[in-house]
Formats: C-alpha cells, structure tokens, sequence
C-alpha cells in the first residue's frame, strides 16, 4: 500500500503532490526548500530597496532540518536516508552547500547527487532537496493529512468534488 503524507505544520507544497510517499519501507521526499510555513524562506532577506541577500549555508541547513521534520512524521530521522539528491541554482554555491552538508552527514551517510539547474520555484531559492528514506513500517505512524490520522483521501474529496 502506498501512503501520502501531508505533514502539519510544514509549508504546504505549491501543487497536488505530498510532502512525502511511502512504498512499502521506502520514503520518497518529495523537492524541499527553505520555504517556511509562513511563505518566507530561511536564508532569503530583501532591503527596502528590493536588494536581496541570499545565504546558500542558512538556505541547506533550513533545507535539512525541514527534511529531517518531513522524516519524523514517517517515523524516521536522517539517519534513514539512503539517496539525497540537491539541486543548485549556482554551483558557485556549492562550497558552502557542502560545508553544511558536512555538518549532518559524513561519507556513511546517503548517497548523493548534485546537480545544477536554471532555475528553482521562487527567485529567492538557492537549493532543493529531494531524498529517499528507508524506514521500516513498524516504525511508521498512521497517514496523517490535513489533520485526519489514518486515511488517505482520494484525488476528488482533496479537490472538494
């Protein structure tokens, strides 16, 4: 049986996918930004003359700490991770990426990917996360969407028809 989750608490993703889709003992994360609950994003401040400041170190440690909260709703930590793949929009960036990486993972940790790409869904993202996680059912809570423990709603009743 495969398993939704929209976690509470977390930025709601910006289309009709989940936050995170279990398969069995696999999680899959579904793309993860700094992007708070709020709609700011960590790492991401703008003067009053619209002049940015963009921190890709506070952007991948916001991005690691939303994952690990995303993984403990499944019953799971970083540590369960087993492929990470991070996506720049400046391999410029990957210096401090990398360095704060290093502060959660060290070379037992996932595997991992990183690619650059164009762009991102807002101009203030740096990076994005997405990653597959191996936790054991047993260690799973119930489904919880929209505050409704144990059920999955079908596309039509999530659509409101």
């Amino acid at each position: 049986m495969n398993e939704a989750y929209l976690v509470d608490g977390k930025a709601r993703p910006r289309g009709r996918f989940p936050h995170l889709k279990r398969a069995g003992d696999l999680v899959f994360v579904s793309g993860t930004s700094s992007r708070r609950p709020d709609g700011t994003f960590a790492g991401a401040r703008a003067d009053a003359m619209g002049v940015t400041d963009l921190d890709i170190r506070e952007q991948t440690r916001a991005v690691i700490e939303n994952v690990r909260d995303l993984l403990r709703a499944a019953g799971g930590d970083l540590s369960d991770l087993v492929s990470v793949t991070a996506y720049l929009v400046n391999m410029n960036d990957f210096g401090g990426y990398n360095e704060v990486y290093g502060e959660y993972f060290d070379q037992t940790g996932p595997a991992r990917t990183t690619v650059a790409v164009h762009q991102l869904p807002h101009p203030h993202l740096l990076i994005e996360m997405s990653c597959v996680a191996h936790i054991p059912r047993d260690r799973a809570p119930d489904p919880v969407r929209d505050g409704d423990p144990g059920r999955d709603r079908s596309p039509h009743e999530e659509a409101g028809t």
